[in-house]
């Protein structure tokens, strides 16, 4: 069998290769869910993610090991956010805001539960193990509630205007769409960059590993109460000013980093906010598509938008250690990091300034 210390040394970059296929996977995921509804997608995706941890922990060669971790990003693609939010957006329709935060509620605190518990596992059992008992929770916290739950029934509809159907490649191909999804692929970029180089930064200007830790940890806080204000904000103010506003603020946050004393208490606050804005982008990216284009064909429309946002997601920790080092320091990137917010901010404005709801 081959080396484990091999595998484990490995295992980000076939991760991060994994990432990238469930992105580009989720394109026709979401047209298979269009026509045919969440039910068995998700179910067959949760039973494939279960199957491929057990091809990790039994790897015997490094190509094996691979292969496992594709896999996993493969089954991502219908186990991951978009092809949840389909399933809300196409059976909760006009309170489908509500049910989308709920859902992301409850996933905001995944990493708290599951991140804590995978280390005491690895601690506890031989690495392998640890993986055969993740894929048995999959079976039991995936699988089976996909093939119970999501057993609605399902109608595909077909968008309409003016009392013309309205056809995906029309929409794709518009400039609203193009400059929509290339600032959400700029805001995803920036989220997850600014999410794994936050201790290092907070490191580099002084603090303690501990508090940095602490202020990593805030700021997923910060995240759940973002989301948690997002249905009043729907509420209050058009797809527009939530996205404008939701941009703004994230690249506020952002900017204030580098320009803050290096004072803990001071530097968590702002952990935290910078968190409530990432949460608060989670949920406008969720539900622009519905906003703008309606709820009729949003799972097709929504695995294009998200596509290249999880490729820039899975991207981002290398960018920005790169950008780091070639900009000398982390104050620089988050400096870049929050100027790609604004670009994406006035990107946004462009592709709905005409927008008449």
């Amino acid at each position: 069998m081959v080396a484990d210390e091999r595998l484990v040394e490995d295992r980000p970059l076939v991760a991060v290769l994994g990432t990238l296929v469930g992105a580009v996977a989720g394109i026709p995921v979401g047209r298979v869910i269009q026509r045919f509804g969440p039910r068995w997608v998700m179910a067959g995706a949760s039973l494939l993610g279960a199957v491929s941890l057990l091809v990790v922990a039994a790897a015997s060669s490094y190509w094996i090991f691979a292969l496992g971790w594709l896999l996993v990003g493969l089954s991502t693609a219908g186990t991951f956010y978009p092809p949840a939010f389909a399933a809300l957006t196409h059976w909760f329709g006009t309170r489908r805001v509500d049910a989308i935060t709920t859902l992301t509620l409850a996933g905001g605190f995944a990493s708290t539960i599951f991140a804590p518990l995978t280390d005491a596992l690895a601690g506890w059992v031989q690495w392998r193990w640890t993986y055969v008992i993740l894929a048995g929770a999959f079976v039991a916290l995936t699988f089976v509630p996909s093939v119970v739950v999501l057993d609605l029934a399902w109608e595909p509809t077909a968008a309409s205007k003016d009392g013309r159907p309205v056809r995906d490649r029309d929409v794709l191909r518009s400039r609203r769409f193009v400059l929509l999804t290339l600032a959400g692929t700029l805001v995803s970029m920036v989220v997850f960059a600014s999410i794994v180089h936050l201790v290092p930064f907070l490191v580099e200007h002084g603090l303690s590993a501990t508090t940095a830790a602490w202020a990593l940890g805030l700021s997923g806080a910060g995240q759940v109460a973002g989301r948690a204000f997002y249905p009043m904000l729907a509420r209050r103010f058009g797809v527009r000013a939530r996205m404008i506003g939701g941009v703004l603020w994230f690249a506020a946050s952002v900017a204030l980093l580098p320009l803050l004393p290096a004072v803990g208490w001071v530097m968590i606050v702002v952990a935290v906010l910078t968190g409530t804005a990432r949460g608060l982008y989670t949920l406008i990216s969720a539900t622009v598509v519905s906003d703008v284009w309606g709820p009729e064909r949003y799972a097709a429309l929504n695995g294009v938008y998200s596509a290249p946002a999880g490729v820039a997601g899975a991207l981002a920790p290398a960018v920005g250690a790169a950008l780091a080092a070639v900009l000398g320091g982390y104050d620089a990137l988050y400096w870049v990091l929050a100027g790609t917010v604004l670009v994406a901010g006035v990107l946004a404005w462009v592709a709905l300034a005409s927008l008449e709801r």
